[in-house]
């Protein structure tokens, strides 16, 4: 239970939060009231993960409720969504932290950035060629360094604002409800991570209890925390430092206490917050197509494993992914941004499918249905899948139009690996002929 709570916490509080507030400042205090109602929604869909987790505690998470439920391809779209959210999420973790090793080095130049960044990334990339129990402890002492610090300045933070810091209810000035939704975009993927028990529940002990208690516990002490936090940094920090700060958390404890020692106490947490969550999300990139391809759903590769029970694939080919997103959100003007809006977008899917797995078996009555609890769990379904489709909404234009073209790249390769099946439909396979080997 502690290990699997920290890997749902790790993966949640990445670095995004780090520099979350710095995003949401040059929006405004309205994203208080934003980030409120995301908590809520993110709570429903952690009950309704628990609930899928003891009905169907096997590895995969999203993948195997939506292949149980709906079908291959639907299991399959499911995989390569959450693989794009995992390794493009991953490079946005990646900047975020370069921020706050660079409160240390001032490598401030595009190529010094983009080295450190490329060193978060395969870091933790050769932690996890060690195997799953060098990933466990590995998160479990990140986990400890980084949400202590977190919780000291949403706490002790409350006692040093200014109402003068915190700005416009509205700061781009513009329409209010674009700025909700931009708020919404930004705010919805910091909760991306709550599935990650789902995915790997086969190395759960006791996954039918312990799957909905770690991810609901996770949920909501990372909830508490991202509000205080945000609203203190917000009170500590002026308007006009906040919108340009690189390093929020930092910035507000040297605020608060004076020079700039414990700044660097804040940075360093920050630091071991985001390899922490780069190590976590390492393993999701290689678990989920792993399960996937033990299905015959991915290439036969990603299911292999070292001696260590390391899926080597997975993780070399996830690094590699993470290093070239990295590049091409360096290339653009507002990296942080571009890549949390598009991993919003390709985290809707597995959330759309999975609530919509949930609120399948309760209608139809499949797997076990509880007849006490199916009131309290059809609302859960139905605030689920309305959240899938807000991070769908504040991702943007941009953001699906992406995320729908690199959707639409995994066609080819669903079809590619049918084909090496020798499957041309649902479950059927391609009448041997003679000149088949061994027809």
């Amino acid at each position: 239970m502690p290990a699997a709570t920290s890997l749902v916490i790790g993966n949640i509080v990445g670095t995004g939060i780090f520099l979350l507030p710095a995003s949401l400042a040059a929006i405004g205090t309205i994203s208080f009231l934003v980030m409120i109602v995301t908590t809520l929604a993110a709570v429903a869909l952690a009950i309704v993960f628990g609930r899928l987790g003891a009905r169907l505690p096997s590895s995969g998470g999203p993948y195997a409720y939506a292949r149980q439920a709906f079908g291959e391809f639907a299991g399959f779209w499911t995989a390569w969504s959450f693989w794009l959210t995992a390794w493009g999420g991953n490079a946005g973790i990646a900047v975020a932290w370069v921020g706050y090793v660079n409160y240390f080095l001032h490598w401030n130049g595009t190529a010094g950035q983009i080295a450190v960044g490329l060193v978060g990334v395969w870091v933790p990339a050769l932690i996890n060629l060690g195997g799953v129990r060098n990933v466990g402890v590995f998160q479990l002492v990140t986990t400890v360094l980084k949400f202590v610090p977190l919780i000291f300045v949403a706490l002790v933070g409350l006692f040093f604002m200014s109402s003068d810091n915190f700005g416009p209810f509205n700061a781009e000035g513009g329409s209010l409800w674009d700025s909700v939704w931009l708020a919404a975009g930004l705010i919805l993927f910091i909760y991306s991570g709550m599935e990650s028990v789902t995915i790997v529940a086969e190395r759960v002990r006791d996954p039918e209890r312990n799957i909905g208690r770690a991810g609901l516990c996770g949920v909501v002490a990372c909830g508490l925390m991202y509000l205080l936090a945000t609203v203190a940094i917000f009170g500590t920090v002026p308007h006009g430092q906040l919108v340009g700060s690189t390093a929020p958390f930092a910035d507000a404890i040297n605020n608060m206490f004076g020079g700039s020692g414990w700044g660097g106490v804040m940075a360093a947490c920050a630091v071991a917050s985001g390899i922490g969550a780069l190590n976590g999300w390492t393993m999701l990139v290689a678990e989920m197509p792993m399960a996937a391809a033990r299905d015959g759903l991915f290439p036969a590769g990603f299911a292999r494993l070292s001696r260590r029970g390391a899926p080597v694939l997975g993780i070399l080919v996830g690094a590699a992914l993470t290093s070239l997103m990295l590049l091409f959100a360096y290339a653009s003007e507002n990296t942080f941004n571009t890549i949390l809006l598009f991993a919003s977008f390709t985290t809707a899917i597995p959330y759309f499918f999975s609530a919509a797995a949930q609120l399948y078996w309760l209608v139809t009555g499949g797997r076990g249905v509880d007849r006490g609890r199916m009131a309290r769990d059809l609302a859960m379904a139905v605030a689920a899948l309305l959240f899938a489709f807000a991070i769908v909404y504040g991702s943007g234009e941009e953001a699906v139009m992406l995320g729908v073209l690199a959707m639409l790249v995994g066609v080819p390769v669903y079809i590619w690996t049918k084909a090496r099946r020798g499957e041309f439909g649902p479950s059927e396979r391609r009448p041997a002929s003679p000149a088949d080997p061994g027809s």
